[in-house]
């Protein structure tokens, strides 16, 4: 064959594969918005026929089994605890009670949809959206030793290909560095905000990681710090808020970690300095919020 007439065969026939996998792509997303199981199952077993090695089949096959294990657990209580719930009332009109949900995950089918997400990633690892799709998972079920070490293995490869990753479909991202370290400070915060002081040692693990690569992100330097400030090694955490105030001088989160973390350490002077430098360098608010501090000392 020539050699042109080759080139045109192949990317006619790539052609085809990707016009084929947005129409399993749809036929799947319509089967799914209905809950039509079996319509579901069907899709993908056209689709893992027509082309078994499409990333977006991969992901499809993951959110396939992600809303099976998918449950809701209806609580009805006395109390809502500050979460969201449907409050109910008596004949006089006083609250008898608190109707909410949570959703609850079986873990035996949820493992299929791993499966597939873990074939797809070690066919296209450049895929974030894969990696975060498998993350906020993990997340979901509290399994945070998983989510922790998923995202450690995310870092270091994100190392090895300069964070060229790839989105949706393939595409690429276009600040892949920026767009990744900023979802990860969102993981990180999602550990922080469980407010279970076990836990902290994984948004440690993951802020250590990112320093190893990225030794001036303030984020993750503020990360570490927090997490020994929390455990009340107070002049741990100020080695890694000071390191911060380097890179960024301005930073008000860190000048005010910084001042909280003297102040729990019993060193007023030094609290006061760093609430001056708020006072200084950041808004109306934070002025003011820094002088009220500043009172209490």
């Amino acid at each position: 064959m020539h050699p042109l007439k080759k080139i045109l065969a192949v990317t006619f026939t790539f052609g085809l594969l990707v016009s084929k996998s947005q129409n399993f792509k749809q036929q799947f997303h319509e089967a799914a918005e209905k809950s039509d199981t079996a319509a579901e199952r069907k899709v993908l077993s056209s689709w893992a026929t027509a082309n078994g090695k499409d990333p977006e089949l991969f992901i499809a096959y993951f959110n396939f089994f992600e809303q099976k294990a998918r449950q809701e657990i209806i609580t009805l209580g006395a109390n809502n605890n500050g979460a969201p719930a449907f409050r109910f009332t008596d004949s006089t009109g006083k609250t008898a009670g608190y109707i909410s949900s949570s959703k609850k995950y079986n873990t035996a089918i949820l493992a299929q949809g791993f499966d597939y997400i873990n074939q797809g990633l070690a066919l296209y690892p450049q895929r974030l959206d894969m990696r975060f799709g498998k993350i906020y998972m993990l997340g979901e079920c509290e399994d945070w030793s998983a989510f922790a070490q998923t995202i450690v293995e995310a870092i270091d490869y994100g190392n090895t290909i300069n964070n060229a990753w790839l989105w949706k479909d393939g595409k690429p991202l276009d600040d892949g560095k920026e767009f990744f370290l900023s979802s990860l400070q969102d993981y990180v915060t999602t550990i922080y905000n469980t407010e279970n002081d076990s836990l902290l040692p994984y948004m440690r693990q993951i802020s250590a990681e990112v320093l190893k690569f990225y030794p001036q992100h303030v984020e993750s330097l503020s990360n570490v710090a927090l997490t020994y400030i929390i455990a009340g090694e107070y002049d741990k955490g100020l080695e890694y808020l000071l390191k911060a105030e380097v890179v960024n001088n301005k930073d008000v989160i860190v000048l005010n970690n910084i001042a909280a973390a003297y102040n729990k350490k019993g060193d007023k002077a030094k609290a006061k300095e760093y609430y001056e430098k708020i006072i200084k360098y950041g808004t109306k608010e934070e002025a003011s919020d820094a002088k009220q501090r500043i009172k209490k000392l």
